[in-house]
């Protein structure tokens, strides 16, 4: 099947903002439950943020709760991650992939597309 791609990384200052987004042509997981998750040079890939099947509940790691907005297009083809105000520690591969339940999940475990991932860097 094919895999979710992701758009919109770079490399920014601290305090910058950019916006993510997650094309996802497969039509099996077109309006399930998908998630944001990143990984940093030696450490290991942890979620970022997750929305369910119709956008009406989301979850987020705690140290992006009140700088990043995960939503979804009405057509729930295209999954955006809105990021604010930036931070060095933000810094990693950010990947997307779609879960088979759809209901939020925060296992990755529970999520059965991967897509190839998009890099944010972010400068002092």
């Amino acid at each position: 099947q094919a895999q979710p791609v992701e758009s919109g990384g770079g490399m920014v200052q601290a305090g910058a903002s950019l916006r993510l987004s997650c094309a996802i042509s497969d039509r099996t997981f077109s309006s399930t439950a998908v998630g944001w998750f990143r990984q940093a040079p030696g450490k290991e890939r942890a979620i970022v943020a997750a929305i369910n099947w119709n956008g009406l509940r989301s979850y987020y790691e705690d140290s992006v709760k009140e700088r990043f907005n995960i939503s979804r297009d009405n057509a729930e083809t295209t999954v955006y991650l809105q990021m604010n105000d930036l931070k060095p520690e933000d810094t990693a591969l950010y990947t997307c992939a779609a879960s088979e339940y759809i209901g939020l999940q925060t296992d990755p475990r529970r999520y059965m597309l991967w897509g190839q991932g998009t890099q944010v860097t972010v400068s002092s």
